[in-house]
């Protein structure tokens, strides 16, 4: 399927037709993720436990390397 961008205001947007959103259970108020893998914008219903696993990954690796510098802040 090939889409081309539409003017909305002064921004450009995408329509996605109907089959689409509903195979992807996406309605008007549906939070979308948008990321790229440098190559193409991936567009996916935002997802609370990923969400969560992301930020919880990112705690950790703050945690690894940055623990001591973190407990002399605390004191």
């Amino acid at each position: 399927m090939t889409k081309n961008l539409v003017a909305i205001g002064n921004s450009l947007g995408i329509i996605i037709e109907k089959p689409i959103l509903d195979l992807l259970k996406i309605e008007r108020d549906t939070p979308l993720e948008i990321k790229t893998d440098g190559e193409r914008l991936i567009i996916e219903p935002a997802n609370g436990e990923a969400r969560e696993a992301r930020l919880s990954k990112a705690t950790n690796r703050v945690m690894k390397n940055h623990a001591e510098t973190l407990r002399k802040l605390a004191q």
